[in-house]
C-alpha cells in the first residue's frame, strides 16, 4: 500500500484502486461504433472515397440465387482499407470483420465469409483499375496532385511459387520418359497382381494416375516453352529483319558481319515454374539471391505527392523496357509529365526515342557511376576483379550523359530517389505487401493495381489530412 507524504509529513497509507473489470454483466443499451471509431481514422476517408465514385463494372450475382448479398461497394472498400492496413489473406480479412472495429464498423457489424472476400477481388480487378484513375482525379480535384516530374522504378515482388518447382526444358523432356517408363512398369505390376487375385495391388492405379498428372505437367510446361520462345522470336523479327536492311545498305563500308535470326526454340535451360507459369526466377543484383518473383513497376509523383500515377507488371527481371509502358500508362485526364526520371536499368535508346518524339523530357542515367555521382564516399570495398566501366559511345547516350550534368539536370534526377523509392518502401515495409496472393499474370496484375489503389488512398489521405 504506497505512503503519502506532504511536505516531507507522513500522512498514513492510501488504499490501491483497480479499474472494474465485468465480463459478465451486459451493455445495457446496443453500442454505436460510430463512438469506437476516431473521427480522424481513415476508414472515414475510404467509406467516402468510394461511396462517391463511378464503378460501372462492379459485379453481382445476376443469377438470384435466393440468398442476399454484399453490396459491391461496402466490399471494395473493405478490401482497400484492409490493403492499406496490411491485411491481405482473405481469411484475415474475414477475421478483421469480427475483432477490427474499424473493419466492423465499414462493414456495419455484417461479416462476408473468405470465399466471397476471394471471389470478389478475383472477379473485380477493372473496377479496382477505375477506382485508381478515380482516386488520382480526386487528388487532382483537391490540388493535392499537380503532376510535374514523374520518377519510374521496379521493385522484385514475390510470387506464389516456390522457385524450387523450376524445371528446366531438357529436364521436363527426361523426367516425361522417365516417367513413361515407370507408368509401364507400374501398369505390368497391375496385370500381375490381377492374373495372382491379390489383393496388394489396390494402390497401383493410385500410383500410376499419380505418375500420369506429373507427366502431363512436364509435358504442359515443355509446351509452354516452346509457345514463349515462338512467341519471343515474333517479337523480334522486326528488329532481326532491321539489322540485315542495315547490313545490307552498308556493303562494302562496314564489316558484314552474320546476324543470327531469332531462335524459335526454347534452349535447354529455359525454365518453366509448375506452380505460377508466369513467374520468374529474379534476383536484385548479383549480391542478391533468387527468388521466384514478378517486376512491379510504378511512376511516382515527384513533386511533392508522392502518388503513383501508373503501375504494370513485368515477368522481366530488367527494366530495360519499362519505361515506355510506365510513362504511357499516365492517364490523359490527370495530367502530363514535364519531365520523367528514371536510373540506369531503364536505359533504351529505341524507348528514348519515342518517347522524346512524343513530347517527353527524359533524365535517364546511363551508367552506374552517373547515377552514383553524387555519393561522395562509397563504403563498398574495390574489387580486384571489378570490370572497368563501358565507354558511352551512343550519341543519343552521350547526349543524355551531359544533360544530367548540368546543374538543372544533377537537381531534377536528385528528386528520383526521394520520391519513388520511399514508395515501394511504404508497400513493403509499412502495409506489409511483398508477395502476391494469387497466380497468373493476369490476376497478378488486378492485385498490384489492388495494392498501389491502397497506397494512393492512404497516402492522399495522409496529404488531405496534413
Amino acid at each position: 500500500m504506497p505512503c503519502i507524504f506532504y511536505g516531507g509529513v507522513y500522512l498514513g497509507r492510501m488504499a490501491t484502486r483497480f479499474v472494474n473489470v465485468d465480463r459478465d454483466t451486459p451493455m445495457l443499451l446496443p453500442p454505436d461504433l460510430r463512438d469506437w471509431v476516431p473521427e480522424d481514422d481513415m476508414v472515414h476517408f475510404v467509406i467516402e472515397a468510394v461511396a462517391g465514385m463511378d464503378l460501372p463494372s462492379l459485379k453481382i450475382n445476376r443469377r438470384g440465387s435466393g440468398s442476399e448479398q454484399y453490396p459491391p461497394r461496402m466490399m471494395l472498400q473493405l478490401l482497400i482499407y484492409c490493403y492499406a492496413n496490411g491485411i491481405f489473406s482473405s481469411r484475415r480479412i474475414e477475421r478483421a470483420t469480427y475483432r477490427d472495429v474499424a473493419v466492423r464498423f465499414l462493414t456495419a457489424d455484417t461479416h462476408p465469409d473468405h470465399d466471397t472476400i476471394c471471389t470478389f477481388r478475383r472477379e473485380n480487378f477493372e473496377a479496382v483499375s477505375q477506382a485508381f484513375l478515380q482516386v488520382l482525379q480526386l487528388a487532382r480535384s483537391l490540388q493535392i496532385l499537380k503532376i510535374g516530374a514523374v520518377s519510374v522504378d521496379g521493385t522484385h515482388l514475390k510470387a506464389n511459387a516456390s522457385k524450387d518447382k523450376n524445371v528446366r526444358y531438357d529436364r521436363a523432356g527426361e523426367l516425361d520418359q522417365q516417367l513413361q517408363r515407370d507408368i509401364a512398369d507400374l501398369l505390368d505390376q497391375a496385370d500381375q497382381a490381377d492374373q495372382r487375385e491379390a489383393d496388394d495391388g489396390q494402390s497401383i492405379p493410385q500410383e500410376i494416375a499419380r505418375r500420369e498428372r506429373l507427366r502431363e505437367k512436364m509435358q504442359q510446361a515443355r509446351r509452354d516453352l516452346e509457345a514463349r520462345a515462338k512467341s519471343r522470336a515474333a517479337s523480334e523479327q522486326a528488329s532481326y529483319e532491321k539489322k540485315v536492311r542495315d547490313r545490307d545498305e552498308c556493303a562494302g563500308k562496314c564489316g558484314g558481319k552474320k546476324i543470327q535470326p531469332p531462335q524459335d526454340t526454347p534452349d535447354d535451360h529455359e525454365q518453366m515454374n509448375l506452380t505460377d507459369a508466369d513467374s520468374r526466377l529474379m534476383r536484385k543484383s548479383k549480391r542478391e539471391g533468387y527468388t521466384q518473383s514478378y517486376n512491379g513497376q510504378a511512376a511516382v509523383d515527384a513533386d511533392g505527392s508522392q502518388l503513383i500515377l501508373s503501375n504494370h507488371i513485368s515477368t522481366c527481371a530488367s527494366d530495360a523496357n519499362e519505361l515506355e509502358p510506365a510513362v504511357t500508362g499516365i492517364p490523359e485526364s490527370v495530367g502530363r509529365a514535364s519531365s520523367v526520371l528514371a536510373d540506369t536499368g531503364y536505359v533504351n535508346t529505341e524507348a528514348f526515342e519515342r518517347l522524346e518524339a512524343d513530347g517527353n523530357d527524359l533524365y535517364v542515367a546511363v551508367s552506374r557511376n552517373e547515377s552514383h555521382s553524387q555519393r561522395r564516399y562509397d563504403y563498398r570495398p574495390r574489387s580486384v576483379t571489378e570490370k572497368p566501366a563501358k565507354v558511352v559511345k551512343d550519341a543519343r547516350l552521350l547526349a543524355m550523359q551531359e544533360k544530367l550534368k548540368t546543374d538543372a539536370g544533377r537537381a531534377l534526377y536528385a528528386k528520383r530517389k526521394q520520391s519513388v523509392e520511399p514508395v515501394f518502401g511504404i508497400i513493403k515495409s509499412v502495409m506489409g505487401f511483398r508477395q502476391f496472393l494469387l497466380r497468373g499474370l493476369e490476376k497478378v496484375r488486378g492485385e498490384w493495381d489492388l495494392a498501389c489503389l491502397a497506397y494512393n488512398v492512404k497516402r492522399l489521405w495522409a496529404l488531405k489530412a496534413a
